[in-house]
């Protein structure tokens, strides 16, 4: 398939305290300052060797921490900066979207101002106008279409901004963090007209600190840290890898080659893993699919009621519910020594949309309680909704806000007309 994109070692270094001053004074202190501090000390690489390239048609997103070089990244894709080192080739006209209101002219109207991007992207005058009534209905801005742009808010902006990057049919569509500017439900119309775009055969470059909306639009992911690629691949396992890097955390940990391991006299913890329906191990799950969870521990003593217990935390650290062993034969039994495995689930249509991780313990309760161990931030697991219109979601596209995000039956009577 033809790349459309093609970086080679990408670079951007920057120069700390490298301003001009014409007074002698300052000359001599930017003097003193330099040889106080060390060449390194001096430079920050924004990009650093970064190498990919894009088929026609991806839909890729860009993820990382703040500094991590992602919009960096995307100006240089857009040819607004210049990279120190390296190469890009591109394969079409691209329309970015990188800040509010990058390519508009501020004295101009929003009607000027679709002909002049067009301009830009090198369409004729006719070309535009076959486009211009859907990108007028788009931004729901035919009110202000003769206002000249200045006075525009910063989410007309954006609408008028995004509206004519998607509706001038570049080749390759570079969207930044800025649709967080709009509100719900012109949000929900970029995503639509995003996966639009690049169901026609368009390549799209998405960069968002929402790893859900990253989750649900793109095939394939990029995770930068310090300027650096660290992942690169399907987005579910970039994303995954990227929460597992922040946190310390994986889907799977195993305490067997543990000096000291979580246990007590009585027992012993060995591995807990989060797997799915098929009892695979498993990082990601659709928001409508159960998620299990294991434990393998070590009975070390006989004649105690051992029962497992999880605590599950969401990515803000809010404590949402503790899950104990209170369905299974061994409620009231003790347990003989040996290896035992015992699993839990969480149902589907039951978590919210994020990442999660559990705490898990060993606990008695009869005669008396006593806990024998509880090992915190063991494993942990993300959720995505791929919008397929039957969770709690519906029709809704924007963040829904809420620690767990249940599916539950509706009931509705009409009474007549009063």
């Amino acid at each position: 398939m033809t790349a459309v994109i093609k970086a080679e070692n990408l670079s951007k270094l920057y120069r700390l305290g490298a301003a001009k001053s014409d007074s002698l004074r300052d000359a001599l202190m930017n003097f003193v300052k330099k040889s106080l501090r060390s060449k390194e000390k001096d430079e920050l690489w924004a990009l650093r060797d970064v190498s990919f390239s894009l088929a026609e048609g991806e839909t890729v997103g860009i993820i990382g921490n703040n500094g991590a070089g992602k919009s960096m990244l995307l100006k240089i894709l857009s040819r607004i900066t210049k990279p120190t080192g390296g190469t890009v080739e591109l394969r079409g006209r691209v329309g970015s979207l990188l800040e509010v209101g990058t390519g508009f002219h501020n004295e101009l109207t929003g009607r000027e101002n679709i002909f002049l991007n067009g301009a830009i992207l090198g369409m004729k005058g006719a070309e535009i106008e076959k486009q211009f009534d859907e990108i007028v209905a788009f931004s729901e801005l035919e009110k202000f279409l003769d206002t000249p742009v200045k006075h525009y808010s910063s989410g007309m902006y954006m609408r008028l901004a995004f509206a004519v990057a998607a509706h001038l049919e570049p080749e390759i569509l570079i969207v930044d963090e800025v649709l967080a500017v709009g509100d719900m439900a012109f949000q929900k119309k970029c995503l639509n007209k995003m996966r639009e775009v690049s169901q026609s055969g368009r390549t799209i470059l998405f960069v968002s600190h929402d790893l859900s909306a990253i989750t649900r639009i793109c095939s394939r992911g990029i995770a930068l840290s310090d300027g650096k690629i660290v992942s690169d691949g399907a987005t579910t396992d970039v994303v995954r890898q990227y929460l597992s890097s922040s946190w310390g955390m994986t889907a799977e940990r195993s305490f067997e080659a543990d000096k000291r391991p979580p246990a007590s006299e009585f027992v012993k913890l060995k591995k807990v893993r989060i797997v799915d329906e098929t009892g695979k191990g498993a990082g990601s799950f659709d928001v409508r699919r159960k998620i299990g969870i294991e434990v393998t521990y070590e009975v070390l003593q006989a004649g105690k009621i051992l029962l497992p217990n999880f605590q599950v935390y969401n990515q803000e650290r809010v404590h949402l519910f503790t899950i104990q062993d209170v369905a299974s034969d061994w409620r009231g039994r003790t347990k003989e020594k040996g290896e035992y495995v015992s699993t839990t689930w969480i149902p589907g249509n039951l978590m919210a949309e994020g990442s999660f991780f559990i705490n898990v313990a060993v606990v008695t309760y009869l005669p008396k309680m006593n806990v024998h161990f509880n090992a915190v931030e063991v494993v942990s697991f993300d959720v995505v909704d791929l919008m397929t219109g039957d969770t709690a979601r519906g029709d809704y596209v924007g963040k829904m806000e809420g620690a767990v995000r249940p599916l539950v039956d509706w009931e509705t009577s009409f009474n007549g007309k009063l």
